[in-house]
């Protein structure tokens, strides 16, 4: 019998990536406003997305988060190791291999590892949900 958790977390960590996407703001942007719907989240927020060049860079990363009902999405991206490094956080179960598809086809990316991470072993969910219900839907 499968533990009770309180959510799947997809960690991927992905290289060989197209450089391009790594260093398109608005890609990022846009991705980040998108995925979420397309795997079946709700968006709290805008992105917050941000340009960054570490001090041994030469060509600055991106990174992103949006805030969502279940939880998060962030992308950091590293485009001198052709890198991009992306966390999925839900408090609901979702389809964590298509939302991983979906990731690693819009990087382009070649060398790719997953990993799913059970959070919250033995989170006590009904006591957690049952006083208010389930999360309330709302869109920034």
């Amino acid at each position: 019998m499968d533990q009770p958790t309180f959510g799947p977390h997809v960690t991927i960590d992905a290289g060989d990536c197209d450089f391009e996407k790594l260093t398109d703001y608005q890609f990022i942007y846009d991705l980040l406003t998108t995925l979420p719907e397309q795997i079946g989240m709700t968006r709290m927020t805008l992105p917050y997305v941000v340009r960054w060049k570490d001090k041994w860079a030469q060509t600055p990363g991106i990174s992103g988060f949006v805030m969502l009902a279940e939880s998060h999405i962030s992308i950091h991206t590293f485009p001198e190791q052709n890198y991009v490094f992306i966390d999925i956080f839900s408090c609901r179960e979702f389809d964590t291999q298509d939302a991983a598809q979906r990731l690693v086809a819009a990087f382009g990316a070649k060398d790719v590892h997953i990993n799913l991470v059970k959070r919250g072993l033995n989170f006590d969910r009904a006591r957690c949900f049952s006083a208010r219900g389930e999360p309330e839907k709302v869109v920034a």
